[in-house]
């Protein structure tokens, strides 16, 4: 079984779905997590372009993450999730962590709870996704060192020009929308946790979104039991990663 903790409210479509879908296809079971048992809610601006103004076309969720996004709110594991506070790390085979960047991430990504469950499964080396704000809760998850779990690992995140590009062009009337945290990035964040600087990678300026059939336009960065992926343009990449991770364990 596959562990993908959720934010109740405005996680990704596409970041969480694309991966589910794989995995389904695939036939993984995948066990859905959120603070209180009840499903969680997808990011509505996301999902129908809401309040983007001229910019909806280039932001919003594409077509197929949309439809890969209805089809995963209706499994019944996604009707009924577990309680973060209930989650038993030994029963999954590995775990997934989405992104999103609305303010309803918040707690998820603030969760002491997930960032224990984070630990287990970095200490005993299961595999582990991590795309987008995903990428800054595993950077929050400390080992009994003091040291986050991604020091010594190479990954990527969401790049502080995609976040700061986003912010700019929607800020006249979404505000920070696009800035989860107005005094940090997720870049900077991830970067301070690292060992070295050199271990965050930027990859490819990201233009165009990956598809199963132009997938070069997408990025990740394996290194062993972990995969990382930067925003919802690099979706089918990490997920093909991430099948790829979970054969080769």
């Amino acid at each position: 079984m596959i562990l993908m903790p959720m934010a109740s409210q405005d996680f990704d479509p596409t970041e969480a779905s694309i991966l589910y879908k794989h995995l389904h296809e695939a036939g993984h079971k995948v066990i859905f997590a959120t603070v209180d048992g009840h499903p969680a809610r997808p990011d509505d601006r996301m999902m129908t372009g809401r309040g983007l103004g001229i910019w909806k076309g280039v932001l919003k969720a594409r077509m197929d993450a949309v439809e890969a996004c209805e089809m995963m709110m209706k499994d019944p594991a996604f009707q009924a999730p577990v309680k973060w506070n209930d989650i038993q790390s030994e029963d999954y085979a590995a775990l997934a962590l989405h992104g999103g960047h609305a303010p309803g991430m918040r707690p998820y990504l603030e969760s002491s709870e997930l960032m224990q469950t984070i630990r287990n499964f970095m200490n005993n080396q299961k595999p582990v996704g991590a795309i987008c704000h995903g990428v800054v809760l595993m950077a929050r998850a400390t080992r009994s060192d003091g040291q986050s779990v991604l020091y010594g690992y190479r990954c990527t995140t969401l790049l502080k020009s995609q976040e700061l590009a986003a912010h700019n062009m929607t800020r006249a009337w979404l505000k920070n929308y696009y800035r989860t945290y107005p005094g940090t990035t997720c870049q900077q964040e991830v970067t301070a946790a690292l060992q070295s600087p050199d271990d965050f990678q930027s990859g490819p300026k990201p233009v165009l979104r990956d598809s199963p059939d132009k997938l070069s336009r997408g990025f990740i960065v394996r290194d062993r039991n972990l995969i990382t992926a930067r925003w919802p343009g690099d979706a089918y990449n990490y997920a093909r990663g991430f099948l790829e991770l979970l054969k080769e364990s």
